[in-house]
């Protein structure tokens, strides 16, 4: 048994222990309340054209037979198998979309092309290769024998079958089954807006030149690219100077104008961590504001009014790591779809250790092209560096300090 598994066992979420932080819960227990709170669902219908990354939010019926005719899988000559071996005299040619004229009796057949409907009489499909005509236009099979190469009437889907479930998040395939079965303008789930804000007297933007003391405002832009990646709308508000005063009507603003607000900076114990008080003062009930996870440990959340707030460490690697964790399960609970995160199995390139144990880690790691985990050299929660050719994120478990060279981990994908 995992060490968090057995303090879940006995009903303990606080690691105070070692971590001297009373209101501190392990990341499993963030999770769950991320995935236990109450979201309200609301639909539209959209094209086609903007639909893939949407969750379906209906299940959706075929209104016709997939195939809808009996239809040739190849290029070649419909006949009659118990003709195989004899002269074929070709009466039709029959391309795709073209209703066949002629039956196909004995020692006849059709030309034929991949996709056009199997005349009466047919059974079989000759492959245009595996034959040869002869001087008066007739046709003879070459091989010994040779599958049907007919794609049946309604062996793929039956009219009326249901074809997609409610909850499905739209890839290009998806869009192909509904354009099939007649659905050009999709019942979806709402995306949520995202508003975010920074905080910061030492944050200037891209833009500028950092003065003394001053460093660039990478989260926001960072954040909005996350955010952009899900097909999300952003609001972005600014940066907020390190004032109660300007984190409230910063807050209030994206309050305003999204449904999940997401803030990096001021949420630590400092004497300008203003983030906290601020959301209590604007109403907003507080689910946890601690998690014993190494990057993310001082991440706040909190509700008001079925909006929703993150209050993300100001250390880049921290806020991109908790987006990915905590901030995407919540957007599609809102869209309607249970996220499951793509894991792989793999063994360890290399041993990896670390001094202290007392969180859960989440590391940067690379696959390489062997399928092994590479970790990559990580400096800390300020380190965005360290991801630049990162694919994979490994977790390391509360109490787990060494991890072997060829142990088999899993990674969740980025």
């Amino acid at each position: 048994m995992q060490l968090e598994e057995a303090f879940i066992s006995q009903g303990l979420f606080i690691f105070a222990a070692n971590l001297n932080d009373p209101f501190m819960i392990i990341f499993e227990e963030a999770l769950s309340i991320i995935n236990n709170t109450r979201v309200s669902c609301t639909t539209e219908h959209v094209s086609l054209e903007i639909s893939a990354g949407r969750i379906l939010a209906e299940d959706v019926y075929s209104d016709v037979e997939m195939p809808p005719f009996d239809k040739a899988a190849v290029d070649g000559f419909a006949c009659r198998r118990a003709d195989l071996h004899g002269l074929l005299e070709v009466i039709e040619v029959i391309p795709a979309g073209k209703q066949p004229e002629k039956a196909v009796t004995a020692g006849k057949c059709s030309r034929i092309m991949t996709g056009a409907m199997v005349p009466e009489g047919a059974d079989t499909v000759i492959m245009v290769e595996h034959t040869e005509e002869t001087e008066d236009g007739s046709v003879r099979f070459l091989k010994e024998k040779t599958s049907a190469n007919i794609a049946y009437r309604a062996e793929d889907v039956k009219q009326g079958q249901q074809v997609l479930n409610k909850g499905t998040l739209l890839k290009p395939q998806h869009i192909a089954i509904l354009a099939a079965v007649g659905i050009p303008e999709p019942l979806v789930f709402r995306q949520p807006v995202i508003g975010i804000i920074s905080t910061g007297d030492e944050l200037t933007e891209p833009d500028n030149k950092p003065g003394t003391g001053q460093i660039r405002n990478s989260n926001a832009w960072q954040l909005m690219a996350q955010a952009n990646q899900l097909g999300l709308k952003t609001v972005y508000t600014g940066i907020a100077a390190d004032t109660p005063e300007s984190v409230k009507k910063h807050i209030s603003e994206a309050f305003d104008k999204s449904d999940i607000v997401l803030l990096t900076g001021g949420v630590s114990m400092g004497d300008f961590d203003h983030v906290p008080e601020v959301m209590q003062k604007l109403g907003v009930e507080i689910q946890f504001k601690s998690i014993a996870v190494q990057p993310g440990r001082p991440t706040v959340f909190g509700i008001r009014d079925e909006k929703f707030i993150f209050g993300l460490p100001g250390n880049p690697v921290s806020s991109f790591v908790q987006f990915e964790l905590l901030v995407k399960q919540l957007v599609y609970r809102i869209m309607g779809h249970h996220f499951r995160p793509a894991v792989l199995r793999l063994p360890m390139a290399a041993e990896y250790s670390r001094k202290k144990a007392e969180r859960k880690s989440f590391i940067p790691v690379r696959i390489n092209a062997e399928g092994l985990i590479e970790p990559l050299e990580y400096h800390g929660s300020a380190h965005i560096h360290a991801y630049e050719e990162a694919n994979g994120l490994m977790a390391v478990e509360i109490g787990e300090a060494q991890i072997a060279k060829g142990e088999m981990r899993n990674v969740r994908q980025l």
